[in-house]
């Protein structure tokens, strides 16, 4: 498994490294990689788009490499789409597993994410999947990316942030819109546990999306060619 980080800054390799291979079964082999180019972060739809053409390029690259699946570790999939053209192996980002992972354990979750500007964007992803019904709310914590190394900070708000969801929103479950929030969600969700006396999911959308994509390595699944069509100009995936 290839593990893309969108972003022109190698600062959270080695973290998200040992995290993914922490969740993942035993035998699945994974090498995780930034982009060279772009932006150091992204929390807009014009860094997502600036950062696009060089995760592209690095999936094109994955699987020259023989790599079998392709995680671009983002909430907001930067470049996903485009990469799924182009390349025959399953590409996915952070945001379908997380929420079809919430979706199998309640019934209305909350998004918990870093910036007012990339609310609006997340929202987007809820109207585009068609799955308003289960959406209970978006609260972002007001932290930037490169802020959420401050585990103690940052536990604190995405608690305070939970809280609001479940209490005023009706969230029975919450999602990190971020993958920057590394090692925040099991903390968080023992917290809840001790306040409501019950379990409440709270999902790292890497943990869920390394999961996710090694069940469709294993089942040989990838993206639709009726969706997912090669462009006629590009001549290197089929």
């Amino acid at each position: 498994m290839k593990i893309i980080i969108p972003i022109n800054d190698a600062a959270y390799n080695q973290e998200l490294a040992e995290l993914a291979r922490g969740a993942a079964p035993p035998d699945l082999d994974i090498d995780v990689e930034n982009i060279g180019a772009g932006n150091a972060s992204i929390e807009s739809r014009w860094d997502r788009m600036t950062n696009a053409p060089h995760v592209v390029d690095l999936a094109i690259k994955a699987e020259h490499q023989g790599f079998n699946g392709i995680f671009v570790s983002d909430f907001d999939y930067c470049g996903v789409e485009e990469a799924r053209e182009v390349v025959n192996v399953p590409v996915i980002g952070g945001f379908r597993p997380s929420v079809f992972t919430a979706m199998s354990l309640g019934q209305r979750f909350s998004i918990v994410t870093v910036l007012d500007s990339v609310v609006d964007m997340q929202r987007s992803h809820i109207r585009t999947f068609g799955i308003e019904p289960n959406f209970a709310s978006i609260v972002a914590v007001d932290l930037p990316v490169h802020q959420l190394s401050e585990k103690k900070i940052v536990i604190e708000k995405v608690y305070e942030c939970s809280v609001n969801a479940i209490e005023t929103a009706g969230a029975d479950a919450i999602l990190l819109g971020c993958t920057g929030f590394m090692h925040i969600a099991e903390p968080v969700a023992e917290r809840l546990k001790a306040k409501y006396k019950m379990n409440i999911p709270v999902i790292d959308p890497n943990k869920a999306a390394v999961n996710f994509l090694y069940m469709l390595m294993r089942t040989r699944q990838w993206q639709s060619r009726v969706t997912y069509q090669v462009p006629p100009n590009f001549k290197d995936a089929e």
